[in-house]
């Protein structure tokens, strides 16, 4: 419905910027624009006026019986509402219609989302969380609207970091001691390296020239850092399955080293990178100066990361690249995208998807007492834990193996909810009971609405050809109205990067299916084709339900 009413605003004022919001309160409308408002500003005028204007206009253009009425209220506000026949016809409609929502708006576009992004011979923590969970659902949003998505991983695996781990590990390692906790075991090592620092300086030269030997081929220092490498993953990709995660492309820092130097090279004779102080710079408009090459010679983050676009960009062709990386990263970002920009590369939408910090339940940074992050690994565990307990609470006569199962849906669930339901820009607060409440903003609470749906499908057979025109309650137009939302709120999710959009919708949804079969009749009705009308919007506000969930990359069980 919004996406109809913008379009014809868009016939009225082609030039405007368009917002129409839902009101909070029913009797400003279904659906609400502050239009008139800006025009009259733009063109000093009286908002009252404009929009009296703009609804004459409207009515012209508008299809015959689509709007019950249109007012103008308050400063200038046009508040809509949507003739209740409308409404009808289109859940028969939609319920025939296989894959509601879904757009064709990306058809023949790529789209590369790198997200997660996890250092091998270290551990994933809850940073890798949010970028992992914020990028899976971008990549998700996008393919249901039509784009061709390329997920990809993208490895920190190279760096004097390892020139230092392959040393604590010829000093120190054993390895039955890695090959039964690989991430664990390396982690200890190289903070081990560290600490012996403080005694034995020289063994910050020892680990550079184990980097330098690593570079430089070394047999037995590559195949350490393919082993360190190998058993990495297969670490992350555990993690990775239980979060329900995949990739299309896995590749690290590494997988560019060889291209560097030419790539330098070109960088110098189209005077975008100069010496400064035995450094190699590149100066970007106003920005800092972007360090290229370190006076050592040694390579940055930077120059892969160059690399990396112009590699993705002759392969793939892509029309959009999406880096979803924390915020402290926003400089980083604003030079490569510039530089590539200076070294020709055209034709592709470059968007670092911020994310902020994650906070304990008192507002402080997450760390254990120790000072050190949280591992991933750790989160899950708890979260899952946490779940079992409510869900055996909540349902004692489940089997032991269906409490695991819905345990693991449930907690996996709020894990991934608790983080989109909000702004990306904003920090992350761990409240553990919040996220497994079956009563509010959550995960849980919205699968049990599906689940209790689910069970009204179970139990109730239509009995008749439904009757759309018989749903006049306001419980069963609010549910219909806000369904028939979804195909924008997806398109708006993925225009503005923003899952929580998605996130808060499907809430808004939950409340109001709640709010329908908590006071209006379906398996009791008595009306054969009213009861077969509710029954079908019930199957289509669960299905609507599911794939938002979903999109979320939140399982919907249908028993709980």
């Amino acid at each position: 419905m919004r996406g109809q009413i913008i379009k014809i605003l868009k016939k009225v004022a082609p030039y405007a910027s368009l917002e129409v919001n839902v009101p909070e309160v029913s009797e400003f409308g279904h659906f609400s624009t502050n239009i008139a408002m800006r025009l009259a500003s733009e063109k000093g005028r009286k908002p009252l006026e404009v929009a009296g204007e703009l609804v004459s206009k409207i009515l012209k253009v508008s299809p015959r019986g689509f709007f019950e009425r249109i007012e103008v209220a308050g400063q200038g506000f046009i508040n809509f509402w949507i003739e209740k026949s409308v409404l009808q016809k289109e859940l028969l409609a939609v319920h025939e219609k296989k894959g509601f929502g879904k757009s064709k708006a990306g058809k023949g576009k790529k789209v590369i989302v790198e997200y997660s992004s996890p250092n091998i011979a270290k551990p994933m923590h809850v940073g890798h969380l949010r970028s992992t969970l914020i990028g899976d659902a971008l990549a998700n949003i996008h393919e249901f609207l039509g784009y061709e998505v390329i997920r990809w991983n993208y490895l920190g695996d190279w760096g004097t970091q390892f020139g230092k781990l392959i040393s604590a590990y010829k000093l120190w390692g054993k390895r039955q001691e890695v090959e039964k906790a690989p991430i664990g075991t390396l982690l200890k090592l190289y903070v081990k390296f560290h600490e012996e620092l403080d005694k034995q300086p020289e063994l910050e030269e020892m680990g550079r020239e184990e980097f330098r030997k690593f570079e430089e081929g070394d047999h037995e220092n590559r195949r350490l850092w393919l082993w360190f490498r190998r058993e990495s993953l297969r670490e992350f990709n555990a993690i990775y399955k239980r979060l329900g995660v995949k990739f299309d492309v896995t590749l690290g820092e590494s997988f560019y080293e060889k291209g560097l130097k030419p790539l330098i090279e070109r960088l110098i004779r189209r005077g975008i990178a100069k010496e400064s102080e035995g450094a190699l710079i590149a100066q970007v408009g106003e920005l800092p100066p972007a360090l290229i090459r370190k006076s050592d010679g040694a390579t940055l983050y930077i120059t892969r990361d160059l690399a990396n676009i112009e590699y993705r960009v002759k392969k793939y062709k892509p029309a959009k690249i999406l880096y979803v990386v924390a915020n402290e990263q926003a400089l980083h970002f604003e030079q490569l995208f510039a530089i590539a920009r200076l070294i020709g590369i055209r034709g592709v939408e470059f968007e670092h998807v911020k994310f902020g910090l994650v906070l304990g339940e008192g507002g402080e940074k997450f760390s254990t007492r120790e000072g050190k992050t949280i591992h991933l690994e750790e989160v899950i565990e708890k979260i899952i834990r946490l779940a079992q307990g409510v869900v055996s609470k909540k349902n004692p006569g489940l089997s032991e193996r269906e409490k695991k199962q819905i345990a693991e849906a449930v907690g996996i669930g709020a894990l991934k909810y608790n983080d989109l339901r909000e702004h990306r820009h904003s920090d992350l607060v761990f409240d553990w009971n919040r996220m497994l409440d079956f009563t509010g903003d959550s995960a849980p609470y919205i699968q049990y609405t599906y689940a209790r749906m689910q069970s009204i499908k179970r139990k109730v057979r239509a009995g008749a050809k439904p009757d759309a025109s018989l749903l006049e309650l306001e419980n069963e137009l609010s549910v219909l109205r806000k369904v028939l939302d979804f195909p924008y709120v997806v398109t708006a999710s993925a225009e503005a990067l923003t899952p929580n959009t998605l996130a808060r919708y499907t809430y808004e949804l939950a409340v109001l299916a709640n709010k329908f079969y908590e006071t209006t009749p379906v398996m009791k009705e008595e009306d054969v084709k009213l009861r077969a009308a509710r029954l079908v919007l019930v199957d289509v506000a669960a299905g609507v339900l599911k794939r938002a969930l979903n999109l979320l990359g939140v399982s919907t069980p249908s028993r709980l």
